[in-house]
C-alpha cells in the first residue's frame, strides 16, 4: 500500500525559450563568422548548432516526461528526462573534443580577423546566451542542468571572444584565443562528468543525495509496534521524485487495526522527508517472506 505526495514533472517553458534563442542566434553566428573571417566565431556557430539540436531533444524528452503512467511504464515517463541529460552531456563532450581539435593547432598559427566585428558579435552572444542560461538556471531537473551547461559554455566562450577581440584591436596575440578556449573546455568537462555521475547514480537506483538513510532507519527503529524491518529501499525516478519501499514486522497476534495504525504513524513520520511515494508491507515477526529480497537491509 502506498501514497504519493503532490508532484508534477518540470515544465518545458524554459527549454522552449532556450531552444528558440539558441537556434536564432546560431543563424546570426554563421553569418557573422563569415563576415568577420573569425575561425573562433565559425567554430562556435557549429558548436551552437549542436546545442540547438540538444535543446530540441531535451524539449522533446521533457514533454514526454509529462505522460501519465501506462502498462508499458507503470511509474510514468519521468525518467526520460535522464535520457535527455545523458544525450546532452555526450553531445557536450563531443563539442569539447571539436574545440580542442581547433584550439590546440591554433596555438601556433596566425590569421587575420575583423576584431571590431568580433567584439559586437561577442556582446550579442553574451546577452542572448546569458538570457537563456538564466532562464534554465531556475530549472530543477538533470535534463535542464545539462542543457544549462551548454549555455554556460557559450556565455564563457563569448566572454573569451569579447576579451580577445578587444585585445586584438590594440595588439595581436595569436595564442590568446585558443588558450582561453582550452580553459573553458576544462571547466565544462569537469561539470559534465559531475552531471553524468549523478545521472548514472539515479539510473543505478542509488540513494538520493537529499535523503539521509539514517533518519529513516531511526524512525523505523523507534516507532512503537515495529520490531523489525527488511527489504528497505530508497531511490529516485529522475532526481526529484523519490520512492521508498519497506517491509515492517510487528509482534505475532497484532490485529488489523493495530497494523493499520502503525502504518499510518510511519507515513506521518515520513511526511517531513523528501519522499513522494511510499510503499509499506506489514507482516508478523518471524513470518516467512513470500518474495525474499536478494539483499537484506543491514540495521
Amino acid at each position: 500500500m502506498g501514497h504519493s505526495k503532490d508532484y508534477k514533472p518540470a515544465e518545458t517553458g524554459n527549454l522552449k525559450v532556450a531552444f528558440f534563442l539558441n537556434t536564432g542566434f546560431t543563424i546570426i553566428e554563421i553569418i557573422g563568422g563569415l563576415w568577420t573571417g573569425s575561425i573562433a566565431v565559425i567554430s562556435d556557430a557549429v558548436h551552437d548548432l549542436g546545442d540547438s539540436l540538444s535543446l530540441g531533444l531535451s524539449w522533446y524528452f521533457q514533454n514526454l516526461s509529462h505522460r501519465k503512467r501506462d502498462r508499458n511504464f507503470t511509474f510514468g515517463y519521468q525518467r526520460f528526462t535522464l535520457l535527455g541529460a545523458i544525450v546532452n552531456s555526450v553531445v557536450l563532450i563531443l563539442g569539447a573534443i571539436f574545440i580542442l581539435q581547433r584550439a590546440i593547432p591554433a596555438l601556433t598559427s596566425e590569421h587575420e580577423v575583423d576584431a571590431q566585428g568580433m567584439m559586437w558579435l561577442a556582446i550579442l552572444g553574451v546577452v542572448v546566451n546569458g538570457a537563456a542560461a538564466l532562464r534554465l538556471k531556475k530549472g530543477k531537473t538533470l535534463n535542464e542542468k545539462a542543457v544549462a551547461l551548454h549555455l554556460i559554455e557559450d556565455v564563457l566562450g563569448w566572454v573569451a571572444v569579447l576579451i580577445v577581440s578587444i585585445v586584438l584591436q590594440f595588439k595581436y596575440i595569436a595564442w590568446l584565443d585558443p588558450a582561453l578556449s582550452l580553459l573553458i573546455v576544462v571547466y565544462i568537462l569537469f561539470n559534465v562528468f559531475k552531471n553524468l555521475r549523478e545521472s548514472f547514480k539515479i539510473i543505478l537506483q542509488g540513494t538520493p543525495k537529499d535523503i539521509n538513510i539514517g533518519d529513516i532507519e531511526n524512525i523505523l527503529k523507534n516507532l512503537p509496534g515495529i520490531v523489525d524491518y527488511h527489504d528497505f529501499h530508497v531511490w529516485s525516478m529522475d532526481g526529484e521524485y523519490n520512492v521508498l519501499s519497506v517491509h515492517i514486522a510487528t509482534k505475532p497476534g497484532a490485529t488489523y487495526d493495530e497494523m493499520s495504525e502503525i502504518k499510518m504513524k510511519l507515513r506521518e513520520k515520513l511526511l517531513d522527508l523528501p519522499i513522494h511515494h511510499t510503499t509499506v508491507e506489514v507482516e508478523y515477526e518471524g513470518e516467512p517472506d513470500i518474495h525474499p529480497s536478494i539483499h537484506k537491509a543491514e540495521h
